[in-house]
């Protein structure tokens, strides 16, 4: 990949990992992207907690769907988190996409710019990836489970701060497919209107 604007017009989200690890300075990479990203007057209290143990992969997997199951579909939620809760319904949701590293980024639960320092910095980490030929996909589960007492303890004993909460986590490694690329074809943007003014 050379230049930033070929990177960003090439990303595309992968939903199917090969399970091999990523390189350490690949990975180190990524998450310094991820560090180096914008925020609210430079506060830099992003929160990255890099999880490749299978293990706590397989618990908060299934940590997460125990917990959509409980849940019913509404009006209200139909279109955020429906599928989830159907797909955990049935026994079979891995909302990570069986990635062999998800990277949880958290920041202060009521600072005012949580969102955005959290989305700079997973957009960096989704652009560094695709530099590097990995595969990536922006995760909001545990997000939507922020406020879900089971999720935050266990993310507590993996180093989430009392004060902290998920705003936005990063599925990574290698795409599964036959070269191990992520797809990188470049489509037409039919949405996000532009005005100029002036």
């Amino acid at each position: 990949m050379k230049g930033a604007l070929p990177c960003i017009a090439s990303r595309h989200s992968t939903r199917k990992f090969k399970p091999e690890p990523i390189e350490e300075e690949k990975l180190r990479q990524v998450i310094e992207a991820g560090r180096q990203a914008p925020s609210g007057k430079n506060k830099q209290q992003n929160h990255f907690l890099v999880v490749r143990d299978k293990e706590v992969l397989d618990t908060l997997v299934r940590l997460v769907q125990e917990e959509f199951a409980k849940m019913e579909i509404t009006d209200e939620n139909s279109e955020d988190i429906g599928s989830a809760i159907r797909l955990s319904k049935k026994g079979n949701y891995v909302f990570k996409y069986n990635a062999p590293c998800l990277i949880i980024v958290a920041n202060k639960r009521n600072y005012g710019n949580r969102y955005a320092d959290t989305a700079c910095a997973i957009e960096n980490m989704m652009l560094a990836a695709n530099a590097l030929d990995l595969g990536s996909c922006w995760i909001n589960q545990l997000r939507w489970l922020k406020d879900n007492p089971v999720i935050m303890e266990y993310l507590y004993e993996l180093g989430l701060h009392e004060n902290e909460a998920v705003f936005g986590s990063l599925s990574l490694g290698y795409a599964d497919t036959e070269d191990g690329m992520p797809n990188r074809r470049e489509i037409p943007i039919k949405g996000n209107e532009v005005t100029y003014i002036g």
